[in-house]
């Protein structure tokens, strides 16, 4: 009898080879291709009545609906809901992410629990814990008396017939990589698996208009396991991270079909699981009372929310002779352009200078209004001399020397006096705060003036 025909899928991009060889050809990965059955096995899920009547043909409809638009769910958890855009939409599907004990299984737990106590049918399937497991960590973090339906499995069909006989409205898989079908021969975990049991996952999410919240493994790299395709397939991508060190959690929504991207909530993490932290500026900014020179507080903006943070630097003498540039929590591009523009327009030279720039905290900034904040930095451990203990700065930085506006400046006013700062050192500004004495300046030459003759 004829074998059956085997195909090579790569389990990093989900590339289909016909023949195996030691490296991908689509992302260039080594050792990655797996050998997986090119057919079905006997007892695979054959087409409903109703799959066959939608081949006929398709139905189009308009953009107008009579019916209203489903009230989105609130978890309880307000950092989580503000990441989801307001709360979680009933038939979306949620793929969240992190590394391996950043968290994500708590922060579940924790939405599942509170959403449950609000009123709300909630499933939490588990293929990585046994249902004690998750009883004594909710008994730890003091949610133990939520009526959360717990179940331990990670038989696809099994799961599929259950939520279609019941109704909830969140159901919580952890993970996705645990599932796995017995349509396909292939292990759990693979690039098979993991495409197929998601895209049941959504389809059930459409069907039954459940709100689905998939827990995906990440690689080495900090990717998703599994196929980009799998990130294609859901409404919304999160990202649960944290440094080792810190004990605080950043969730970021790299994709949202419900709300913006750039949204982040913060919690911290303790003894009894993770608390919500309603002020991130006062976790991240440093609790000396004296500015050493090289810090410049920075006030940014993270989605809606205003966020004031330390950036430190340190300009050393090279002992080698290629100078060091080191940073942790912005873009080395930026810096780099920042360090050219110093020495270009303002005679500051730093080729046999090692460069060290630091976010306090562990934050990641990715907006270019930091660069006024990095190159004031710089400038005070250059001169040493320290910026003001009341002075936040913020504003970008062109190639040519100029300090151009930023958006949200009334945000950003309003913040730095909540905590307590009353000078700003920044780009002309149209918004004005009572209170705040504001430095415009519009070339960094001006900066640098003012700095190192201490002129605010």
């Amino acid at each position: 009898m004829a074998r059956d025909s085997a195909l090579y899928v790569c389990q990093s991009c989900g590339t289909v080879h016909g023949k195996w060889s030691g490296q991908c050809s689509s992302c260039g990965q080594w050792n990655t291709l797996s050998e997986e059955s090119n057919s079905a096995p006997p007892g695979a899920i054959k087409p409903s009545a109703a799959t066959s009547a939608r081949s006929r043909g398709i139905q189009f409809e308009t953009l107008q609906s009579d019916t209203p638009e489903p009230p989105r769910i609130t978890t309880g958890v307000a950092e989580f809901d503000r990441v989801c855009g307001g709360g979680v939409v009933p038939g979306s599907a949620i793929l969240l992410s992190g590394d391996p004990g950043v968290g994500k299984s708590t922060l579940l737990l924790e939405v599942a629990a509170k959403a449950a106590l609000k009123g709300s049918r909630v499933a939490y399937i588990s293929g990585e814990e046994a249902v004690e497991q998750i009883r004594a960590r909710a008994k730890r973090m003091g949610l133990a008396d939520a009526p959360v339906n717990l179940a331990a499995a990670t038989a696809l069909r099994e799961i599929l017939g259950t939520l279609k006989r019941e109704h909830f409205d969140i159901v919580i898989v952890d993970s996705i990589q645990t599932l796995w079908s017995d349509v396909h021969e292939s292990g759990p975990g693979s690039i098979t698996q993991v495409r197929a049991c998601a895209g049941e996952m959504v389809r059930l999410a459409k069907s039954q208009g459940v709100a689905v919240i998939l827990v995906g493994h990440v690689t080495k790299d900090g990717q998703v396991a599994g196929p980009r395709v799998v990130e294609h397939l859901v409404d919304a991508v999160m990202t649960f991270e944290g440094e080792r060190g810190y004990p605080f959690r950043i969730l970021r929504a790299g994709k949202n079909r419900f709300g913006a991207t750039d949204e982040i909530g913060v919690f911290e993490m303790g003894d009894s699981g993770l608390r919500e932290v309603a002020n991130p500026s006062a976790l991240f900014l440093g609790e000396g009372k004296e500015r050493a020179p090289g810090a410049a507080v920075f006030a940014g903006i993270e989605g809606s929310r205003p966020v004031l943070v330390e950036m430190q630097a340190l300009v050393s003498k090279s002992a080698y002779g290629t100078p060091r540039r080191a940073v942790i929590g912005w873009e080395t591009g930026r810096l780099a352009m920042v360090l050219a523009v110093l020495e270009a327009r303002c005679g500051f030279g730093f080729g046999d200078q090692d460069v060290y720039l630091n976010v306090a905290g562990g934050l990641r900034i990715n907006e270019p209004a930091a660069d006024l904040a990095a190159a004031a930095a710089l400038i005070s451990s250059a001169t040493g001399v320290s910026l003001p203990q009341g002075c936040v700065v913020f504003g970008e930085i062109g190639l040519s020397g100029e300090v151009r506006s930023v958006g949200r400046a009334e945000a950003r006013l309003r913040e730095a006096q909540k905590l307590g700062f009353d000078q700003v050192l920044s780009p002309t500004l149209t918004a004005k705060t009572k209170g705040v004495k504001v430095t415009s300046v519009t070339r960094l030459t001006d900066v640098v003036e003012r700095i190192s003759q201490n002129r605010y």
